[in-house]
C-alpha cells in the first residue's frame, strides 16, 4: 500500500494532539492493549539500538540539540537521548504545502521497523509534541541513530582524499546492500543519491532521508500511484518522468547515477533544469562514460557496464537490487 495516512488527514482540521497521547505509527494499525512498539524506558540506558521503535519520545531525556543540516522539509539536530548520542529530524509545515510536509513525516516511517546495517536506524517518532514555541511549527519529530557527520556527497565533492577503487567497490556494495533489504520488504526509497547516504566513521553507508520514500503492493510490483515527481531531479527514472507507476527498479536509475558519481567525481549534468529533463525521456540523456576512469581499467570497464544497465529507459533490463549485490560481489572477487 501508499506511504501511511497522517492521522490529521482522519480528524477535524483543528484538533492537535496533546504530548500525552504518543501517536502511533499509523492510525490504521491497533495494538491490543496498548501500543506494541513502545520501548521502556530503560533498555534506551543500556542500548539505545532497541529492535522496535517506539511511537512516544520522551521529551525530558532529549537534550543538548545542535544543528547538523537542513533538508526540503525539516531541520537535523544531533541530541542526547538517554545518555547517548542520536540525530534528531524535526518536520517542519510549511504554509504552501502543508500537505506534503505531513506526507514527508509520515514517508520517513515507511523504514522505521527495518533494522539493516545499511540503513540509518529509527529509534522513536511522534506527532505529539511539547507546546512551546520553538516546536511551533513542527508536525513531528523522529529521533534516529547518528550514523555519521558526514555523507556521500561530502565525500565525492568536499574531500580531496582519493576514492581508489576498493573503496568505490566498497561504498557502492554497502547501497546496494541497504537497497536489497529495503527492497525485500517493498519500500522503494524514491531519493537515493550521494547527499542522502550516511558515511559513518567506520568507513560504512547507509541510507538515509526517506521522506520520499513509498510502501509499494505486497509483491513488489506497480504502485497505484501515478505522476510521482519527488526526489531529485538528477537521479529521477524517465518512467517517473513520464507519470508512469512507481517500481523498485526507480531506485536503481538513480544507484547508477550515483555510482557514476562516486567514480567521476563530477555532477551528472550542467545546463537548464527542463532542458536536461526532456533530455533524459526523449533523447536518453545520461552523464558521459568516455572519461578515463571507465576506459583505462578493468574494474572501470565493469563498472561502466553495470551502470549503463542500471539507469536504461527499459526497467526490464536494470538488474535487481539483489542482482546488484551479487555483480558486485563478482567483481570485487
Amino acid at each position: 500500500m501508499p506511504s501511511p495516512i497522517p492521522v490529521t488527514r482522519l480528524l477535524p482540521k483543528d484538533f492537535r494532539p496533546s504530548v500525552e497521547l504518543g501517536a502511533c505509527s499509523s492510525p490504521l494499525i491497533k495494538y491490543a492493549g496498548g501500543s506494541t512498539l513502545a520501548v521502556p524506558a530503560h533498555t534506551f540506558r543500556s542500548k539505545v539500538a532497541s529492535r522496535l521503535w517506539s511511537s512516544v519520545i520522551h521529551w525530558n531525556e532529549l537534550h543538548c540539540l545542535e544543528p547538523l543540516g537542513t533538508g526540503g522539509f525539516g531541520s537535523v539536530y544531533k541530541g542526547m537521548y538517554f545518555g547517548e548520542t542520536v540525530a534528531v529530524k524535526k518536520v517542519k509545515r510549511y504554509s504552501k504545502n502543508k500537505l506534503a510536509s505531513r506526507q514527508s513525516f509520515w514517508a520517513e516511517l515507511n523504514a522505521a521497523h527495518l533494522r539493516h546495517k545499511n540503513l540509518v536506524r529509527v529509534i522513536a517518532a511522534t506527532t505529539s509534541i511539547p507546546a512551546d514555541p520553538e516546536n511551533a511549527d513542527n508536525i513531528g519529530t523522529i529521533i534516529m541513530e547518528l550514523a555519521g557527520t558526514r555523507n556521500l556527497q561530502h565525500v565525492i565533492y568536499g574531500s580531496a582524499e582519493p576514492l581508489v577503487e576498493s573503496r568505490c567497490m566498497t561504498y557502492s556494495t554497502d547501497i546496494a546492500r541497504g537497497l536489497e533489504y529495503l527492497h525485500a520488504h517493498n519500500v522503494v526509497h524514491l531519493d537515493v543519491k550521494p547527499a542522502n547516504i550516511i558515511v559513518s566513521d567506520a568507513d560504512v553507508c547507509k541510507l538515509a532521508d526517506f521522506g520520499c520514500s513509498l510502501k509499494l503492493e505486497c509483491s513488489g510490483e506497480l504502485s497505484p500511484l501515478t505522476n510521482y515527481m519527488g526526489g531529485t531531479y538528477t537521479h529521477r527514472a524517465p518512467e517517473l518522468l513520464k507519470g508512469e507507476e512507481v517500481t523498485l527498479k526507480a531506485d536503481v536509475y538513480a544507484f547508477g547515477i550515483t555510482l557514476w558519481q562516486l567514480l567521476a567525481r563530477e555532477m551528472p549534468y550542467q545546463g537548464d533544469r527542463q532542458c536536461i529533463l526532456y533530455a533524459v525521456v526523449a533523447y536518453e540523456l545520461r552523464p558521459p562514460v568516455n572519461g578515463e576512469r571507465f576506459r583505462d581499467s578493468r574494474f572501470g570497464r565493469m563498472c561502466k557496464a553495470l551502470l549503463v544497465r542500471c539507469w536504461s529507459a527499459n526497467l526490464n533490463q536494470r538488474p535487481t537490487a539483489e542482482r546488484l549485490v551479487r555483480e558486485l560481489n563478482m567483481m570485487s572477487g
